[in-house]
């Protein structure tokens, strides 16, 4: 589990394809800083585990479905990549509960910057649009947001300076293509309730 709070920008390294599944090494000295075999980091949003490592780099392992779901498998040796350590129980929890079990991805629709902030618009699929609330959380690439508005088929959410220069967000433009997660108190509940409705 994580809480979307970033703790660093780590760099791509390397990427080695297999036909159904890719090995992602990642530079992270902060990340592996602790880190052991098995450990969970969060690379933009997705839960990887760690298999190997080095003094300030680690390697994941990365299944088809991922690849298919996310941003991962467009990832290029270079790019950036916020990332973040599992939480520690007794941590302060200065995000939301995010699993880095992504819902998908989403498009930038637009960028709008303000005098200290910035808004940016994405898009948003028909099945986790009634996930989605004015005020409720989302996590962005890994980062937990605050919806600042919402509608049938987009999403807003305001950054702040700190946001734009500590994480991967500051640098989109319409276009880019983002990993999303839905909270996941609304999850629980829109299941409950579509299992209620069917009896």
């Amino acid at each position: 589990m994580f809480t979307g709070i970033i703790e660093e920008v780590g760099t791509v390294l390397a990427l080695e394809h297999s036909i159904d599944a890719v090995r992602l090494t990642l530079r992270a000295p902060l990340a592996v800083t602790g880190a052991k075999h098995g450990d969970s980091i969060s690379v933009s949003g997705v839960c990887l585990t760690v298999v190997d490592q080095g003094p300030d780099s680690f390697t994941a392992d990365v299944m088809q479905q991922t690849l298919d779901m996310s941003t991962i498998g467009a990832l290029r040796p270079g790019d950036p990549v916020n990332l973040e350590r599992a939480a520690l129980v007794g941590d302060r929890l200065g995000g939301h509960i995010v699993q880095g079990h992504i819902d998908g991805t989403s498009t930038v629709q637009s960028v709008t910057p303000g005098e200290a902030w910035r808004v940016l618009r994405f898009s948003l699929d028909d099945d986790l649009a009634r996930l989605v609330v004015d005020k409720g959380s989302i996590a962005v690439a890994g980062v937990s947001l605050t919806v600042s508005n919402a509608g049938d088929d987009w999403f807003e959410v305001s950054l702040i300076p700190e946001t734009l220069v500590a994480t991967t967000l500051g640098a989109l433009a319409p276009g880019d293509v983002v990993n999303i997660e839905t909270d996941i108190l609304a999850r629980h509940v829109e299941r409950l309730l579509s299992l209620r409705s069917n009896r």
